[in-house]
């Protein structure tokens, strides 16, 4: 089978209204490109999967799961299934506009972009309960990890298929995928693209989800910073509690060694605190780096990521002759 140019993921739950619209949507503007679509069914319980099947052309894939297991979680499928020499995704609810992806592709393409996001310019979303929430996320996203990109909730987004088949997707941190591509050194854009009111169906996002967000920003800040090295984390925090604690033990001898009574006193407990929080830092901190080491050499991962190998074409012989030439003229 012929390698596609493009593969387009686009993930669906309960949208049985939207199919209909959004294949056509999206054949008419593939039309000109070497393309595959790969709908992830996300365990809808209405009729999704006949409206699939009804409209889906020769160059359409519909992965079903048993399940409904979350957005990240499709994503990640879709990708792992995609053969396209770039991977664009996309929400199945008529909100993203399929018409973005020819522009964005050739932007990559053109420019070398590893990753081309979207950034949703008029959003047709709720003020108070999507667009406020957003922009904090989006703001609290970009000045922690140091990614700067405007709309991280943006589905809609092309990239490199080794970048996209590479970035560990787990739990719900399609937020991040930005990050996980920035750790793999990607270069990357954002260009504005359409975005629409939601016709049919209803919105699975509210504020329900901040916490989560909140929880998963901690763990990309780690994976950031600390991944390859926790002990800097761990043992760095370990240390600074053992010393503290140290330091209270000391002064308390001081005064017991001076005859006062230090029994009882609320700033011992913290010295027994402190150092005892110290040490299970820093043995933290050595089983975290026995893990990682276990995780890299168990699979032959590499701590590190080549983006091409450029191999020389002239014999060394003629190297040394222009080499000579050169000098000669000089």
């Amino acid at each position: 089978m012929k390698q596609p140019l493009l593969s387009v993921v686009i993930t669906v739950y309960n949208e049985e209204e939207n199919i209909k619209p959004l294949l056509e949507a999206t054949y008419a503007a593939l039309s000109e490109i070497d393309y595959e679509v790969i709908l992830i069914e996300d365990g809808s319980t209405d009729g999704t999967v006949k409206e699939v099947k009804k409209y889906a052309n020769d160059r359409t894939r519909l992965i079903i799961f048993n399940r409904n297991y979350g957005q990240t979680t499709a994503l990640a499928a879709g990708i792992d299934s995609a053969v396209g020499t770039y991977i664009a995704t996309m929400d199945g609810d008529l909100q993203n506009d399929p018409t973005d992806i020819p522009t964005m592709l050739q932007k990559a393409i053109d420019e070398e972009w590893d990753v081309v996001a979207g950034r949703r310019a008029k959003r047709k979303d709720g003020f108070v309960l999507r667009k406020i929430p957003s922009k904090i996320a989006n703001w609290v996203i970009r000045n922690t990890t140091k990614v700067y990109l405007n709309d991280y909730g943006c589905t809609l987004r092309v990239y490199k298929a080794e970048i996209a088949q590479n970035m560990g997707l787990y739990g719900e941190l399609h937020r991040f995928i930005p990050v996980l591509a920035k750790q793999q050194g990607a270069k990357m854009t954002e260009v504005d693209v359409k975005h629409h009111p939601r016709i049919h169906g209803t919105s699975k996002y509210g504020l329900s989800r901040t916490f989560k967000v909140l929880a998963d920003l901690i763990l990309m800040l780690f994976f950031q910073k600390y991944f390859q090295r926790p002990i800097h984390l761990f043992g760095g925090l370990g240390l600074i509690s053992f010393f503290l604690g140290s330091l209270i033990s000391m002064y308390l001898l001081i005064l017991k060694i001076m005859g006062e009574d230090i029994w009882g006193r609320p700033i011992m407990i913290l010295g027994f605190i402190l150092i005892l929080g110290g040490i299970q830092l820093i043995t933290t901190g050595i089983i975290a780096e026995i893990i990682v080491r276990t995780y890299f050499e168990s699979q032959n991962k590499k701590t590190y990521t080549i983006r091409s190998i450029f191999q020389g074409q002239q014999s060394s012989a003629e190297v040394t002759q222009v080499v000579i030439s050169t000098t000669e003229e000089k």
